[in-house]
């Protein structure tokens, strides 16, 4: 007999008590939608809440089972689809007013292999219109809360499926990561997150409109869970090309790491600085690593001023025509568009066809450097961020901040712009109860690799989620 609340349990933990008849689907549905109304009220992530489909999957499901049906490795596991990946019954908004009524004719193919897998969609995740903030907030839905300080942001741009794990709503998210939207949230609410290889998993809309090469490339979706084993089991089932996407690609996913343990440790990427939690828990982590058996070595990566800055002008380059006028059929929020209009006043946009050409090209000579030194060292060790999550409003307080919260996450928007994977994983909670956290950046589509480090960074740390929310917001 389970002892816990359902809604503490992991996803393999659920799927195992389902499959053992321990418990029923409904019985962990239920759960998880009674966690939902109890704290979605404090910290908004979830935006659109799947009640009746949700019991009706889990119904469904206990029928299967009871007539000795075969069911798939998630069964009755509850997850979160963020505002931007397609379901059909619940619109794609983005996070955007005009798109409140856009439903998509088809699951985005992530979403299939998961339903494929008998797991249940029980929420939407929330997210900054068009996900072109580091925090989650926007006209339709309103504001994300950090669980562990609301006067924090909650990172973004997947930073509803982050919180709504980190707080027991579901076991499992769906986001993705252009910028850092997986793992700096992941970092933000002390839950884990995979950013994987470019490619891996095939895209979440429908590939009927033109599509940017930054959003082609420097995009990619990935699990958020609160275990490193329950990204690496959602991986391994939505990983692989689909009939849709023509960029994604089928490689085989190892189910362990057995190449060289070698880890380079970049405490303060560029020599610019980060605080002093995170670089206590990089410290830490090296020393989980060092105690499984990795060899550490203090070195950077080649030109990682040049992959973080490329990535900045590149997207903000592409993105900067969409706010001329007719550039969007209505307009985004306010705060997403004077973010926007800040960070490309303070980036030099690339403004002929040799310039953008020219960085593209340069892109590759990047990456094979990268390439070369992943060789050596199969495993990145560094900081998601190089500060702590900044206090709510922060990244509209005028053009400099954009640049200050660019260059704190450099070593995050370097690893979008080489197209690598990344796991972030939490490294226990600082001198003020917040969430620490790294980043595990592997070799181009090593991402068993990634899993790996993460793994072993985990081992020592455990997890720090579910987080009560009800204690906080009655001690706040």
């Amino acid at each position: 007999m389970n002892e816990r609340p359902l809604w503490r349990c992991d996803a393999r933990e659920l799927a195992r008590l389902f499959h053992s008849g321990a418990v029923a689907a409904v019985e962990i549905v239920d759960a998880h939608l009674a966690r939902i109304a109890e704290v979605n009220p404090a910290v908004g992530a979830a935006t659109v809440v799947f009640d009746d489909r949700a019991r009706a999957l889990a119904a469904a499901l206990d029928r299967r089972r009871a007539a000795g049906e075969a069911l798939g490795p998630l069964a009755a596991v509850p997850f979160t689809v963020k505002e931007n990946i397609d379901l059909t019954w619940s619109a794609s908004t983005h996070g955007w007013t005009f798109l409140a009524e856009a439903v998509p004719p088809v699951d985005a193919t992530m979403v299939r292999r998961l339903l494929d897998a008998d797991a249940i969609p029980i929420a939407r995740g929330n997210m900054p219109d068009f996900g072109l903030r580091w925090d989650t907030d926007n006209d339709l839905f309103g504001r994300t809360r950090n669980p562990w300080d609301p006067d924090r942001v909650p990172g973004g741009s997947s930073g509803g499926d982050a919180v709504a794990v980190a707080t027991g709503m579901a076991p499992l998210g769906l986001g993705n990561d252009y910028g850092g939207s997986l793992r700096l949230p992941a970092y933000a609410a002390g839950v884990c997150a995979l950013r994987p290889s470019a490619g891996r998993i095939p895209a979440p809309t429908a590939a009927d409109e033109p599509v940017s090469l930054t959003l082609a490339h420097f995009a990619v979706n990935g699990p958020i869970a609160r275990s490193v084993d329950d990204l690496d089991l959602a991986f391994s089932l939505m990983h692989g090309a689909d009939d849709r996407d023509p960029l994604a690609v089928t490689i085989p996913h190892p189910s362990s790491y057995d190449g060289p343990r070698r880890a380079a440790v970049v405490r303060d990427p560029l020599g610019w600085g980060v605080d002093p939690e995170v670089a206590a828990a990089v410290n830490r982590a090296a020393g989980a690593l060092a105690d499984a058996g990795w060899e550490l070595v203090e070195a950077e990566p080649p030109l990682l001023e040049e992959a973080a800055t490329s990535w900045r002008q590149l997207s903000s380059t592409e993105m900067v025509g969409a706010f001329r006028p007719g550039g969007l059929p209505a307009p985004l929020s306010e705060g997403s568009t004077r973010y926007f209009l800040d960070n490309a006043s303070e980036t030099h946009l690339l403004e002929t066809v040799e310039e953008y050409a020219g960085a593209w090209a340069r892109r590759v000579q990047v990456a094979a450097a990268w390439e070369a030194f992943q060789a050596e060292y199969p495993i990145v060790l560094g900081p998601v961020s190089a500060r702590r999550m900044p206090r709510i409003g922060f990244d509209l307080s005028g053009p400099a901040a954009t640049t200050q919260l660019w260059r704190d996450h450099r070593l995050l928007v370097a690893v979008n712009f080489l197209g690598l994977p990344s796991v972030a994983v939490p490294t226990g909670l600082d001198d003020d109860g917040l969430p620490t956290g790294v980043q595990l950046i592997a070799g181009r589509n090593r991402d068993h690799a990634a899993l790996a480090a993460a793994r072993d960074v985990e081992a020592r740390f455990g997890a720090l989620t579910p987080v009560d929310v009800r204690e906080r917001v009655a001690a706040d």
